[in-house]
């Protein structure tokens, strides 16, 4: 007798176990829970890079290779850089101020003005060095401001930092 319930117990425990891993399954199936399964400082950030220049956008992308967790979107223009923020709401806009169609000025105006994302940190990227430009760009908002050319090291350094801040914010 007691060989019998011991293998009516075994399955019975099998059984649970089998319900409890198609429970699990569905649940992550269902994307339930995804989020709270993936560790803070795993989660992908987004930076959406903005360069009419187009030896300067494929520089900017390689250099955001550094980082692996930052998924890179690209415009080429003011008017795609504004739709692209509406799309995919990036933690981070790198900026080129001269371009066609809208500027960077103009571009950050609007990013900054606009409740649902003036928290995006906006860093121009651009060849004006006149101080007259920067003061500019801090009275659109940016949060900071880079010059071409630019260092490799020092745009990663600074991205990652602003990230990590947002991160913690």
């Amino acid at each position: 007798m007691r060989t019998r319930q011991s293998t009516i117990d075994n399955r019975q425990c099998a059984a649970c176990q089998c319900r409890q891993v198609e429970k699990t399954a569905r649940r992550l199936r269902s994307g339930f829970g995804l989020e709270s399964l993936m560790p803070a400082e795993t989660k992908q950030q987004t930076v959406l890079i903005v360069e009419d220049n187009e030896q300067n956008l494929e520089l900017l992308e390689v250099y955001m290779e550094d980082l692996p967790d930052v998924r890179v979107v690209t415009a080429v223009n003011g008017l795609e850089a504004m739709e692209r923020v509406k799309e995919e709401s990036p933690d981070l806009v790198l900026l080129d101020i001269m371009m066609p169609k809208m500027s960077g000025f103009e571009v950050c105006k609007r990013i900054k003005a606009d409740p649902k994302t003036r928290d995006i940190i906006v860093v121009m990227v651009t060849a004006l060095s006149e101080t007259s430009d920067i003061e500019r760009a801090a009275e659109c908002g940016t949060d900071d401001y880079l010059s071409k050319p630019i260092d490799r090291k020092a745009m990663v350094n600074l991205v990652r930092s602003l990230l990590s801040a947002k991160g913690r914010g």
